[in-house]
């Protein structure tokens, strides 16, 4: 099924909820091979549903259908100089995937990139939606402007509900003017706990570190950007006007002095880099490989890694100052298992990125909830889609 209206969307998902027949609902496809697979017999597609609705740069306010690419998007922003603000990226290496990712499927997975930890998730900047729930019916949360109380704050509730709750028809966004220029301070040689030290003091800092990353050795050598200073790379980003980020760079490289000498690259460089930290091109992970996201707060990080290194030679890389590791390895249950445990060791939570499909039926893809916890999400998704036919066990078994 592929609606050209929400009209359409809303007759095909009444129709699917008469018979209780389930349905696999998505975009252009380009995630399908992240999560739990979904078991339905007929799939719903959103790509039809495409279009940039409404734009208005003087008020940052930009409003697409959900099967909009994310790249029509950003090039109608880049023709005003904004961008979106969540710095969504784009996984089609990791993934294997050959389609364009919409803003629908972002926002559905609350994607974000490096700047999260300094600017907040997609959550933050999802200003309204338009969505049909699983009975058919037409539902709107949120408005175009900045300044809005309009009902119940559905927009962060279906924003990384992967589909499950309610099919998204269209979706306003916040933007910003994007940087006029990007500097990155590079240190070289560092551990991971040093690492994670020098981005925490950052971060700390008054100067606005839009980025914090982490690359050992390994990741390292897969970024040309860094490549060249050897061995592990600790990142720190600077965005705004370019004066300012000049001052601000050279005045931060002064005062971490402490943690070594940092290189400092320019703009072209921070933005080939931190575009590849963005869609985590700096894992080395082999195709056969599991992909988990790990998250902790930043002083865990390291340790989450090294324990998984001795575990089973696990491959990884640190963002959002430490707190998010990415971690390659072998796609067994065994492994998956152990990094369940060293998670919950470090009061954090997990995501099973990528794996064989049958890896991912098998196993939880995300933690499960605490009981009192469960029973709201229940009720929820009971209130949204009783019949359960919308991307069913997509997030959780029999769910």
């Amino acid at each position: 099924m592929s609606p050209v209206t929400e009209t359409a969307l809303q007759e095909a998902i009444l129709a699917a909820h008469d018979t209780a027949e389930p349905i696999w609902v998505y975009g252009q496809g380009s995630k399908a091979a992240t999560m739990r697979p979904v078991q339905a017999a007929r799939s719903l597609t959103t790509a039809q549903l495409s279009g940039i609705t409404l734009y208005s740069p003087s008020e940052l306010i930009l409003s697409a259908r959900a099967g909009t690419p994310i790249v029509e998007i950003e090039a109608a922003l880049a023709s005003n100089n904004q961008h979106i603000i969540a710095e969504p990226p784009d996984f089609s290496r990791l993934l294997g995937a050959t389609t364009p990712q919409t803003i629908g499927g972002v926002v559905a997975t609350n994607l974000s990139g490096p700047r999260r930890v300094a600017w907040g998730a997609m959550r933050d900047h999802v200003m309204g939606v338009r969505a049909v729930n699983g009975m058919g019916e037409a539902i709107r949360s949120g408005g175009r402007v900045l300044k809005n109380v309009t009902g119940l704050d559905l927009c962060k509730l279906l924003t990384g509900s992967h589909g499950t709750l309610a099919v998204m028809s269209e979706i306003t966004i916040k933007v910003l003017p994007a940087p006029e220029r990007r500097a990155t301070l590079a240190f070289a040689g560092l551990d991971a706990a040093h690492a994670v030290a020098a981005l925490s003091a950052a971060l700390g800092s008054p100067y606005g570190v839009s980025g914090a990353a982490y690359l050992p050795a390994d990741a390292a050598s897969m970024v040309p950007m860094v490549s060249w200073l050897g061995g592990s790379v600790t990142l720190v980003r600077i965005e705004d006007f370019a004066p300012s980020v000049a001052y601000r760079a050279d005045r931060l490289r002064a005062d971490m002095a402490p943690f070594g000498a940092a290189e400092i690259l320019d703009d072209g460089a921070s933005r080939a880099l931190w575009s590849a930290v963005r869609d985590a091109a700096p894992l080395p992970a082999a195709p056969q490989d599991a992909i988990w996201r790990v998250s902790v707060r930043p002083s865990a990080g390291p340790r989450v890694a090294r324990a998984l290194q001795l575990e089973f030679g696990a491959q990884y890389f640190l963002d959002w100052g430490g707190g998010l590791v990415w971690i390659a390895g072998p796609a067994t249950a065994a492994a998956h298992e152990a990094v369940c445990e060293i998670a919950r060791a470090e009061f954090g939570t997990w995501t099973l990125f990528r794996a064989p499909e049958a890896l991912r039926l098998a196993c939880a893809v995300i933690p499960p909830e605490p009981a009192p916890l469960a029973a709201i999400a229940a009720r929820v998704k009971a209130a949204f889609d009783p019949k359960c036919i919308l991307n069913p066990g997509r997030m959780r078994a029999g769910q």
